[in-house]
């Protein structure tokens, strides 16, 4: 299935073009980091990158419903070339500041690459189910989500490497640019299909549409909690990935490097979840994965908080001695369990309430699911800042985040009780089985 969905116009210009601008993000957001945690310009490195992680994220909250709405109303193909094209010019913005090692001008493309990805967003995941069977959309869903997290690991090596000790920024300034250009040019490759409600009203205010959209969704319980899940797993990914650079270098004395690595690992270990959920659900999304997925993030979390506590902190600590130290090993070995476990509970959690939602408003229903997903973002990474000011280790932090992944499991069973978790699909039956409709 996935060599037919990756040589099938329906699906491959989406998949591409998505992949080049996802690739580009992260390369931008990971050669800011390095420059912000190492930079010798910098003296609140660690602040500096929380907050361009919010930065990044806060458009997704106020313009998804935006990108919902007109995704919607209009050809979704067209809007999503349009988007792309509108990049090519955040990227020169990024361009800029590399070129004048400016800081301030680094977060404004930043922000206006976040502002494209909040609006595309909807567009991409509305379109797999009106190109894909529901067969395959978890096939689909679990490649799109594979290949956005080897974006990161590609991403977070080249962003390191393309400024790590260097004054010159030729080359990550024509990566961005480059990255760009590929995005577009397979974006005027997706097919135009029909637009799912061309009489829709689209809102002036993102404020308006964002409070009706998440009141919409959460009057759909089944896809209002399905999106709860989907948001949990961002959340959990986006407290990990934000840690991870202040444990390498603080608990662990790793150099950039090491944290290039563990976030490679992460990213790893996510696809491998997430291809691995897909071949389970050949037929329709397998929600059994999801409590299993919860329960080795658990298990994972627990292990690593262990890790982290009797870790024996360095300097200078190099990929090659860290990957080959027991405590090292330890680590590394927990993250990518912890992100498979991420990948089994995702992947099929995401496909279901794609495959619920009706066809005239499926644009709409992600949009606010991305709107619930980028506030479990940035809630909970505020959260982790201010348990990190009131003097808490990372290892509690991880701790924490290990006992509320065992929590999911019961948030899981409840709503979609264990008859519906064994055999999505089924039909409804006497311990409540779940239809899958398209």
């Amino acid at each position: 299935m996935i060599k037919d969905l990756m040589s099938s116009r329906r699906f491959a210009p989406l998949f591409w073009a998505q992949f080049w601008s996802a690739l580009n993000d992260n390369v931008l957001k990971n050669a800011l980091v390095i420059m912000l945690l190492y930079g010798a310009t910098t003296g609140h490195g660690d602040a500096l990158v929380t907050v361009a992680g919010a930065v990044f994220i806060f458009p997704f909250f106020i313009l998804s419903g935006l990108g919902g709405e007109l995704a919607d109303k209009y050809v979704k193909g067209v809007v999503a070339r349009r988007l792309k094209f509108a990049e090519i010019f955040a990227a020169g913005f990024a361009s800029a500041g590399f070129f004048l090692h400016s800081i301030p001008l680094l977060f404004v493309a930043l922000a206006l690459f976040g502002i494209v990805a909040a609006l595309f967003g909807p567009v991409k995941y509305a379109m797999l189910p009106d190109q894909l069977s529901v067969g395959e959309l978890a096939t689909g869903n679990a490649l799109v989500e594979g290949a956005t997290f080897l974006a990161i690991l590609i991403g977070t090596i080249a962003g390191g490497l393309l400024v790590s000790g260097s004054s010159h920024m030729g080359w990550v300034t024509s990566a961005i640019m480059l990255l760009a250009l590929l995005s577009w040019g397979f974006a005027l490759r997706i097919p135009h299909t029909t637009p799912s409600a061309a009489d829709l009203a689209v809102t002036a205010n993102p404020w308006t549409s964002t409070i009706r959209l998440l009141k919409s969704l959460y009057a759909e319980q089944r896809l209002w909690d399905g999106m709860l899940i989907v948001s949990w797993f961002w959340l959990a990914g986006a407290v990990v990935l934000s840690l991870l650079p202040a444990l390498i270098k603080d608990v662990v004395g790793g150099t950039e490097a090491v944290v290039t690595m563990c976030l490679a690992i992460f990213a790893i270990g996510i696809a491998s979840g997430s291809l691995f959920a897909a071949q389970l659900s050949h037929v329709r999304p397998n929600l059994a994965l999801v409590p299993i997925g919860a329960i080795i993030m658990g298990i994972a979390g627990v292990d690593i908080a262990w890790a982290i506590g009797h870790a024996t902190t360095g300097s200078g600590i190099t990929p090659a001695a860290f990957a080959t130290s027991l405590s090292g090993l330890h680590m590394i070995a927990d993250f990518a369990i912890f992100a498979f476990g991420g990948g089994l509970f995702v992947v099929p959690s995401f496909a279901a309430v794609q495959a619920w939602s009706a066809p005239a408003e499926r644009a709409r229903v992600i949009a606010a699911g991305n709107i619930l997903q980028a506030g479990f973002m940035v809630v909970g990474s505020l959260f982790v800042a201010a348990l990190q000011a009131a003097g808490l280790s990372i290892a509690w932090i991880f701790f924490g985040l290990a006992i509320a992944s065992f929590g999911s499991i019961s948030f899981v069973l409840g709503k979609w009780d264990k008859e519906g978790v064994r055999d999505f699909g089924s039909g409804p039956g006497p311990a409540g089985g779940i239809r899958c409709t398209q």
